[in-house]
């Protein structure tokens, strides 16, 4: 096999392994089982997997089990100590521990809410108690020539979905500095079952860049948005986009338009806390009529 096939290989199989852990939260992961999904040997399967994923396989589950218990504390009423035995702690105080370090608040006082903003809000919403500052703009955006994912199921499985891009286009030299990323929101999700949401994660690569599979360049229409500047967990971006969506649309004076509404990612969550994650919010907005 020559160095190109070997390459794609060890991607596609490390992106198995993304998916497996992302839809295996609730199961021991243990290392034989997933060097097993890569059809690597387990003494090599983890150091294959640091080098192209940037993180070790620890550090994909805990930050996949964390990112879902914010999910959880804001979208649900489940006690703590259920959401902390779900995201793999054996007691309440552990888990409280590391939800702290991570998300900068106590379980407790997320759920209610109170994370100040770092941004100072030209809007203020309240849904479902949770008190956000946003930062809006009204801004013409590019298109965009995208390499991308599809993904159909729950938003909680988009993390997976990233891991799995981001290793195919990682060994095939297609991720750079300026790389971003993206999730396109394809249908409703306030109108279709959790399990037939449909949405194409993406990453912005070098000009000619071919697909192959279910890997596919696609065209990301630009024109005029609304920007909803957002900081914070990706589990408060629900809330945020109803806020949009909800009250900020129809009091605007705007028309939406018929084009998918998209997340655009302004920091990689892999090196940074949660807290510091930035993410434009992006409403697509028919153009005004020419004078």
């Amino acid at each position: 096999m020559n160095r190109t096939l070997t390459r794609q290989s060890y991607a596609d199989r490390i992106a198995r392994v993304a998916q497996y852990i992302a839809q295996h939260l609730d199961e021991p992961l243990m290392l034989e089982r997933l060097a097993a999904v890569a059809c690597f040997s387990p003494f090599h399967f983890h150091r294959i997997y640091s080098a192209i994923t940037g993180e070790t396989v620890a550090d994909t589950v805990r930050r996949g089990r964390l990112q879902r218990a914010a999910t959880q504390l804001i979208g649900s009423n489940q006690p703590i100590a259920t959401i902390a035995q779900a995201a793999g702690y054996g007691s309440t105080a552990a888990f409280a521990r590391a939800f702290a370090a991570a998300h900068g608040l106590p379980p407790g006082a997320f759920r209610k809410g109170r994370r100040p903003s770092a941004f100072a809000g030209t809007a203020v919403s309240t849904t479902g108690g949770c008190v956000m500052n946003h930062a809006i703009s009204i801004e013409t955006l590019p298109a965009r020539r995208l390499l991308a994912l599809r993904h159909v199921g729950p938003y909680d499985g988009l993390d997976g979905a990233f891991t799995r891009l981001s290793a195919w286009a990682g060994t095939r030299g297609l991720m750079g500095s300026q790389s971003q990323a993206f999730a396109i929101y394809l249908n409703d999700c306030f109108a279709v079952p959790a399990d037939s949401l449909l949405t194409d994660v993406a990453l912005s690569v070098p000009p000619g860049t071919e697909g192959e599979g279910d890997f596919r360049m696609i065209d990301l229409p630009g024109g005029r948005h609304a920007v909803l500047h957002h900081q914070g967990p990706y589990a408060e971006l629900g809330a945020a986009w109803r806020w949009l969506y909800g009250d900020w649309l129809p009091r605007s004076g705007e028309e939406i338009a018929d084009r998918p509404a998209f997340d655009a990612y302004l920091n990689d969550p892999r090196t940074l806390p949660p807290a510091q994650w930035r993410t434009d919010l992006c409403l697509p907005l028919a153009e005004h009529d020419e004078p």
